[in-house]
């Protein structure tokens, strides 16, 4: 099964993409760790992407796509992938069912993590972690029992991502809509999206892919 997961920043792709690997086999994806991981080996590819890289330069679809159609022909794709983070236009869309064409593959769902902006944004900004033990809480949906002491290991230090205040978030969001939106169109003429409930609880978003997973296996 090959999945592509849209949804802003924040809206738990990550989770699910995780839960998703361990429970079915299927490998996640991400274009930024696969780029990474080509340079540090290297490979063709990687020294092409490095040379673009170091100069300043964008990375072309193509030398995206070439990485990826390497990417899955490795073991711990056999079952399928997770693509989280690309395509992000109708080019590297069109681009990337091109190359699965040529492989006799195709992409099965498009899972759209579907969130209130506003709640998002409240439930993004109040995160904050222990900087000793790395418990993760939050201002209003799970604060330290005692104020400023952390519930696991009695920590007074905690740590806040810099990006995660509230005017970065709406910043991201608003680039997500303009960015990636207008993939929707694309893959809902070929019948591919599956909206999901993003603003509910973990366990009633995983429920719902869970769905989706059965009815398309």
């Amino acid at each position: 099964m090959n999945i592509i997961f849209l949804g802003p920043p924040g809206a738990g792709k990550g989770t699910q993409s995780k839960r998703l690997e361990g429970r079915y086999g299927i490998a996640q994806i991400s274009t930024g760790d696969m780029l990474r991981a080509e340079v540090a080996a290297g490979t063709e590819i990687g020294r092409e992407a490095k040379g673009l890289m170091d100069a300043g330069k964008l990375i072309p679809d193509s030398v995206i796509v070439s990485m990826l159609e390497s990417r899955i022909q490795q073991p711990d794709c056999a079952k399928g992938f997770i693509l989280d983070g690309f395509p992000r236009t109708v080019a590297q869309a069109e681009a990337l069912d091109d190359m699965l064409q040529r492989k006799n593959s195709k992409i099965d769902v498009v899972l759209v993590l579907n969130v209130d902006e506003e709640a998002l944004a409240d439930r993004i900004s109040g995160r904050f972690s222990c900087s000793k033990c790395g418990t993760s809480y939050h201002d209003t949906f799970r604060p330290t029992a005692k104020p400023g002491v952390c519930d696991v290991c009695g920590s007074e230090s905690f740590t806040r991502r810099p990006d995660d205040n509230r005017e970065t978030v709406i910043a991201r969001l608003a680039s997500y809509r303009a960015e990636t939106m207008p993939l929707l169109p694309y893959y809902e003429q070929h019948d591919l999206v599956v909206m999901i409930d993003g603003m509910a609880p973990i366990e009633e978003v995983s429920a719902q892919i869970d769905q989706v997973m059965k009815r398309i296996a």
